[in-house]
């Protein structure tokens, strides 16, 4: 059965996808999730609370108990934890270094992604990240794997992460890309599309082309699905 009204982006680190959802769902109206920034905030509340990161059973635990109301509104990011705003925090290298031990938490990611399928009920929904294609949302009415040559994706996470890009941010960048991709591939696959998901490579488009090219991918799939 079809999610009608869900499109779900998935993809690895610096591809693209956040920037792409949050606009896509801005231009058609539609509510936004950012289902990595909550394995983030698990990461983040978890180390607050003093929990080794390491600690699969103290970690799952907490991810259970917190409460984290997850923000819809693309233009209202606000991340907030048992009470403590984490829109910031959560940003930073720190988190970056220690996200995939909660990422790889196979209890946690059970957790999350009934969270995640619950907010989504609701449909008329944009929702990004790893997992979102094949384990959150396997039926979303449009299903896309954003991906990008390894050098873009370091280019713009840099840029993220980063007041200003230079060889030794981008070499800091590199570290945080490739360990995390690496670890969290073990539990999941987000370089290869699923059968029915449409690959998409930003490698050499600019935020409006990638944009452009989602929306054409969403219009094709319309027609495709018209009666």
């Amino acid at each position: 059965m079809t999610l009608r009204g869900v499109i779900a982006i998935d993809g690895p680190s610096g591809s693209g996808k956040s920037s792409v959802s949050k606009a896509i769902a801005r231009e058609l109206g539609m509510r936004y999730l950012d289902t990595g920034a909550m394995y983030r905030a698990v990461a983040y509340g978890a180390a607050l609370e003093g929990i080794d990161v390491e600690d699969t059973a103290a970690v799952e635990r907490f991810s259970r108990e917190m409460d984290l109301p997850m923000p819809t509104d693309p233009d209202d990011q606000r991340i907030v934890v048992n009470g403590t705003d984490v829109t910031d925090a959560i940003r930073t290298s720190a988190v970056s270094l220690i996200v995939s031990a909660v990422a790889t938490n196979l209890g946690v990611r059970r957790e999350l992604v009934r969270r995640q399928q619950q907010i989504i009920a609701g449909g008329e929904i944009v929702l990004e990240g790893r997992d979102t294609t094949t384990v959150v949302a396997p039926d979303a009415e449009v299903r896309i794997l954003i991906t990008a040559h390894p050098e873009a994706r370091v280019a713009r996470r840099t840029a993220e992460l980063h007041d200003e890009v230079t060889s030794a941010t981008m070499s800091q960048t590199v570290t945080e890309i490739v360990d995390r991709d690496a670890k969290d591939a073990t539990v999941t696959n987000f370089h290869t599309a699923a059968d029915g998901v449409v690959t998409l490579d930003t490698s050499h488009l600019d935020l409006a082309g990638s944009i452009d090219a989602v929306l054409q991918i969403i219009a094709d799939s319309d027609r495709e699905q018209a009666p």
